[in-house]
């Protein structure tokens, strides 16, 4: 069989499973899940794997982890990764779709939440439902192994647990299955069908900061007899602004405090205040540097308002990296799939994904697949389309992705899948 006659195959099987991965992604958007809390997803997930018959199907892994493993009928050593996550945001649903999300998970630490499918996760999950289906039906074509991994508390866990890609391979996710190639890709606000990519940081060092804010309680009327931790707070959000001009200004770095909790009422000066944001790097050796300038931010701005502060950096995830031999060998795999014109370098992102834990360790490429309805500028960048739903970032309320794009994400995970194990898309 030539390669163009498995190419056709796969591209006859994935249009036949095309409305069944719809009907995934719909059902998954309307019943999303939070990190760690992914529980009738993952079942959702086994129960399909084991009905393709899979030479094995393991669950429980980090939290709710499932990994499905299909041996080729034809012999050959190479193993690939293909991963998906499952985790949903605590976001409101705003996208307009029918299967809009009603969730509220009341029990989450630090809720009630609203919860949402706002990064596309359900996406990525249906797709590899999807691939699994047209890959164990041409498995007898297949020299080698294909690993599917769907992945929980990519959005980070709560901070109390462990869990995400690296708590996954604390617990031998792979067993005695190596990959020989790690792969996968994340939905974006990006031309529909286009495939994005980029040597390098792909994505960016990502890490959790926990800033406790400390002073002494005290009665409202009377200020002077405490000491309030909130101006302390306004300073320090203030001078967190400025951080950027302290390290060079050639690679991109952001801290962004995105919740603040107290301890007080309208009438009483509480005794503490915490703040919990990101600190990205787009060069992951910029990392340690920007986070000692925001400890000595933190702490000499509490001092000076006769309070304390307490620094702590939590969930560390490396950068996505891409390495230049591994991306040279999968773009004919990436034109295959969308067509020369729809494979694009994209710029640099202070987004950040937890798959760099498997792309370090083993190899491989990670990607992006354009889902909405905007189009590239002469600048290269994307625009809106007029009489479209427009860009509308991963984590916004109002996030969509087309429906349409399902059946290109189970083609990239084939293609990738097939290739690689085939010899066509590895280095030496």
């Amino acid at each position: 069989m030539s390669d163009r006659t498995i190419y056709d195959e796969l591209d006859r099987a994935a249009g036949k499973i095309q409305q069944q991965v719809v009907r995934w992604r719909h059902h998954l958007h309307r019943h999303p899940e939070l990190s760690n809390r992914e529980v009738e997803t993952a079942k959702l997930v086994a129960d399909h794997l084991t009905s393709l018959g899979l030479d094995e199907v393991r669950t429980d892994i980090a939290g709710h982890g499932v990994v499905g493993v299909l041996r080729g009928g034809m012999s050959g050593a190479r193993v690939i990764a293909l991963r998906a996550d499952m985790d949903a945001l605590p976001v409101p649903d705003l996208s307009g779709v029918e299967f809009a999300s009603q969730t509220v998970d009341e029990d989450y630490p630090g809720g009630p939440f609203p919860v949402s499918h706002a990064c596309g996760h359900d996406c990525h999950t249906a797709m590899l439902l999807g691939a699994a289906s047209v890959l164990a039906h041409v498995r007898d074509k297949l020299a080698g192994t294909v690993l599917f991994v769907f992945q929980p508390a990519e959005e980070g866990p709560p901070v109390e647990e462990k869990g995400g890609a690296r708590e996954m391979l604390a617990q031998n996710v792979f067993g005695d299955q190596t990959p020989t190639m790690a792969f996968g890709f994340h939905v974006m606000p990006y031309p529909k069908g286009y495939i994005g990519y980029r040597a390098g940081n792909q994505f960016a060092a990502s890490g959790l900061v926990k800033i406790t804010i400390s002073g002494q309680q005290v009665h409202g009327s009377m200020p002077w007899l405490g000491a309030d931790p909130m101006p302390a707070v306004g300073a320090i959000l203030s001078g967190i602004g400025q951080l950027y001009r302290q390290v060079p200004a050639f690679d991109p770095v952001t801290v962004s405090i995105g919740h603040i909790e107290d301890v007080g009422r309208f009438n009483i000066i509480g005794s503490q205040v915490t703040l919990w944001g990101t600190v990205r790097c787009s060069v992951g050796g910029d990392m340690a540097e920007v986070r000692r300038r925001l400890a000595t931010l933190a702490e000499h701005t509490a001092q000076a308002y006769n309070c304390s502060a307490d620094v702590q950096h939590l969930q560390d995830v490396p950068p996505v990296y891409n390495r230049q031999e591994w991306l040279d060998a999968a773009l004919p795999t990436l034109r295959r799939v969308a067509g020369d014109d729809r494979v694009v370098e994209t710029q640099p992102t202070l987004a950040y994904d937890d798959v760099a834990e498997f792309i370090d360790k083993y190899g491989g490429l990670y990607v992006t697949l354009g889902v909405q309805d905007c189009e590239l500028g002469s600048d290269g960048q994307p625009t809106a389309i007029p009489g479209g739903r427009g860009m509308v970032m991963n984590h916004n309320p109002h996030f969509y992705a087309d429906d349409d794009t399902l059946r290109d994400g189970v083609r990239l995970h084939t293609y990738a899948a097939y290739d690689h194990l085939s010899g066509a898309l590895t280095i030496s």
